[in-house]
């Protein structure tokens, strides 16, 4: 069983969604001064489409804002055409749209009212940070080429975030992400940025800083032209990637960062390289090599077939025939030459040999004759030289003898 429901009483007087916002359409449009009203205010954004231009007028301390629109049929009859940046007064008329509940300036006719005061400060402010040498080129840092840690800076709620995250993952899977959220917009968001920049700092891993948020009008994205922010970037100590939006004019972060695109996913298709194309590149390094090989493969065949011709044309088989032919001759002469020294050195050797047998004097005592030495090995040469009783060693042709000298004639 369900409970009953109680009884509600609706008013008569109850409107519907369309009906509320008809009703409101009305009091706007049949009022007699915005019927035909003049506004002053700075021209923050400006966008050309089909059928024509739209831009938002804002105060010059960004407090208020409205959304105008210009016909094309109407852009010839202005006295000035709407440039961001500019201060002007305008001519128009509050229209409201029930699709979107919102509603805007029809504009009629613009007048110049001098430059915007936002516009004077910008100017101002780069001026300043320029003279210092922030914007220098020179001291731009290149972004690594394979990070693996890398940090995020952008709102937590933020479709940037999103597209960063899927980029990334897309392009270089297992890369480490450290987020550090941010308030990207309205007047907490130059602090909010700071302290993100400096959480990355202080934790010390990230390789390379994303400062990115997405698209939107020139006064939701003045947080990037706060100089706090300005010198965070500046004086970051890895190198800082912007991604701020899709407007054409460049914010002074995106001047100061080391690279500046203009969209969340550029800056992630910027900060990694995809590993398709990674993959591609070695695939195509490896046929380069393997081509290189083939050529230098190539040109060695033909240099080793070029040698091969050239020994048959210099016939060195025949030449190694004929060098082996000289050889053979020349170990024939050596081996005569040797011979015939070897028989005159013999030859030799025999003479030396019968002269010395000749004067041998164990030859001479083979003979029958005998040597006398004395005691003192000395050979008795004249019989003076000995004494009776003298002991003598006679050498005969076989022994000797000791003997006794009993008598000298």
């Amino acid at each position: 069983m369900t409970a009953d429901l109680p009884n509600v009483l609706i008013p008569d007087t109850a409107l519907s969604v369309a009906g509320l916002t008809d009703y409101l359409r009305l009091l706007l449009e049949q009022d007699e001064q915005l019927r035909q009203i003049w506004v002053t205010g700075e021209v923050s954004s400006a966008n050309h489409h089909r059928s024509g231009l739209f831009f938002t007028l804002q105060d010059t301390n960004g407090t208020a804002a409205i959304k105008c629109v210009i016909w094309n049929s109407q852009l010839t009859k202005l006295a000035q055409i709407p440039v961001a940046g500019e201060q002007l007064i305008i001519l128009g008329s509050i229209r409201l749209y029930p699709q979107r509940g919102e509603y805007q300036l029809t504009v009629w006719q613009a007048l110049p009212a001098g430059a915007g005061l936002q516009a004077l400060r910008y100017q101002q402010l780069k001026k300043r940070l320029e003279a210092e040498g922030l914007f220098d080129p020179q001291n731009k840092r290149s972004l690594p080429i394979h990070p693996q840690i890398i940090a995020v800076v952008t709102s937590p709620t933020a479709a940037a975030w999103g597209d960063i995250q899927k980029t990334l993952k897309h392009r270089y899977p297992g890369l480490q992400v450290l987020f550090s959220p941010a308030t990207v917009q309205g007047d907490l968001a130059p602090a909010s940025i700071v302290k993100a920049i400096e959480r990355v700092e202080k934790d010390g891993r990230a390789e390379v800083l994303i400062l990115s948020r997405g698209g939107g009008a020139v006064e939701e994205l003045a947080c990037f032209n706060d100089e706090r922010v300005v010198r965070a970037v500046a004086n970051c100590p890895i190198p800082v990637i912007s991604g701020i939006g899709h407007q054409r004019d460049e914010s002074l972060a995106d001047l100061v960062a080391d690279v500046c695109v203009h969209t969340p996913t550029a800056a992630a298709e910027r900060v990694v390289p995809a590993l398709s194309e990674l993959y591609n590149q070695h695939r195509q390094r490896v046929v380069a090599l393997q081509e290189v090989v083939r050529e230098s493969g190539e040109v060695a065949e033909n240099q080793l077939q070029g040698l091969k011709n050239r020994l048959r044309r210099l016939r060195l088989d025949r030449q190694v025939q004929q060098e082996v032919q000289k050889i053979s001759w020349k170990r024939q002469q050596l081996l005569q030459v040797t011979m015939g020294k070897s028989q005159q050195a013999s030859q030799h050797l025999e003479m030396l040999r019968q002269k010395l047998a000749s004067i041998d004097p164990k030859a001479v005592l083979r003979r029958g004759y005998a040597v006398v030495r004395q005691e003192n090995g000395a050979i008795a040469r004249s019989a003076s030289e000995l004494i009776i009783g003298q002991d003598l060693v006679v050498q005969l042709g076989q022994g000797e003898v000791k003997v006794k000298v009993v008598e000298v004639n």
